[in-house]
């Protein structure tokens, strides 16, 4: 009876062994689901539309673009997670779903890594520290001299409590040792709006929205939360340089899939999005939107949340944002 049973044991494990080595062979054989945590047109959405033609060509299938927005990224994250780990459900992570939602949300129903498969990271969507013109600063030094003046006196606008471009200003006010005044919208052109009109005073703006208007004299732009000055601004300096030794705050974007994919499987997802991102019209596409690749294969995926997750736990909880 033991030995029965041991083989029984032994025909399982080989069977699922082969059908491991099988599927992996073949895959894939079907079309490929990528899941988005925000709706049509977010930077999640653009960057995954930018890179769909070529990944679609790279895998031989079709790569079905599903919008599953709502509660910060999270139900799109939660669905991926819940998936079949079989290579044919992914999903554009953020630094919300991947790091900060981690902190911010009292109840998650994943976790930022266990949950996941790392397959590649993609690229880095940084935002810029914009004014109003009539704010007398016209350098980051300068805007921290003012705020170190008037303290809780000068606002800052964001698309809400506890997004990227909030806990960006959080940030800058830890490190500058300044207090301004956090004035949550509904949304980011909402948020732009009462910046451009007078009615905030400070905004860490998406740079794709924030050219346009620093361009035609409508905001000053002052600097880039990047550690490196980016392309499309090539004159206006990171805060970093500009007066915040370390200061970094950028909005970064990874694909993943449910935890226990295959390796092979991963290794064709990975290929295929890395090859993608060395494109130079992607690379393009991508540019024109303001998200500069910076691709990473699975490790350095990992090791980039790893870091990321404490340092935004700090960030939520000086800043005192909380969802229930």
């Amino acid at each position: 009876m033991l030995r029965a049973a041991l083989n029984a044991a032994l025909t399982a494990a080989l069977t699922v062994c082969c059908v491991t080595i099988v599927t992996a062979q073949t895959y894939p054989n079907r079309a490929v689901r990528m899941l988005i945590p925000f709706t049509a047109g977010s930077a999640a959405d653009v960057i995954a539309r930018a890179m769909e033609p070529a990944l679609r060509e790279r895998l031989g299938q079709p790569l079905v673009i599903d919008n599953r927005g709502g509660a910060g990224g999270n139900i799109a994250a939660e669905l991926t997670a819940k998936s079949p780990p079989d290579g044919y459900t992914i999903f554009m992570g953020t630094i919300g779903t991947q790091a900060i939602n981690y902190s911010l949300y009292s109840k998650l129903n994943y976790h930022p890594l266990n949950s996941f498969t790392m397959i590649a990271r993609v690229g880095d969507s940084p935002n810029v520290l914009v004014l109003n013109p009539s704010v007398p600063a016209k350098s980051v030094k300068e805007l921290i001299a003012l705020a170190k003046s008037r303290p809780g006196v000068l606002n800052y606008g964001t698309s809400g409590a506890g997004t990227s471009v909030h806990l960006s200003a959080e940030l800058f006010n830890s490190m500058a040792g300044v207090k301004t005044v956090h004035v949550p919208f509904k949304g980011a052109s909402e948020a732009l709006t009462a910046l451009i009109s007078g009615q905030t005073d400070i905004q860490f703006a998406s740079v794709s929205s924030a050219i346009p208007m620093i361009k035609a004299g409508r905001l000053r732009g002052l600097g880039v939360t990047s550690p490196t000055r980016i392309a499309s601004m090539p004159d206006v300096p990171t805060i970093a340089e500009a007066a915040l030794p370390g200061y970094a705050a950028v909005a970064w974007y990874g694909i993943v899939g449910p935890a226990g994919i295959p390796a092979p499987i991963v290794a064709t997802l990975s290929k295929a999005a890395l090859d993608t991102l060395a494109q130079q019209d992607v690379k393009n596409r991508l540019a024109a939107s303001g998200v500069d690749t910076n691709p990473g294969t699975p490790e350095e995926f990992r090791k980039l949340i790893e870091a990321e997750i404490p340092k935004w736990a700090a960030v939520v909880k000086a800043s005192g944002a909380k969802v229930d």
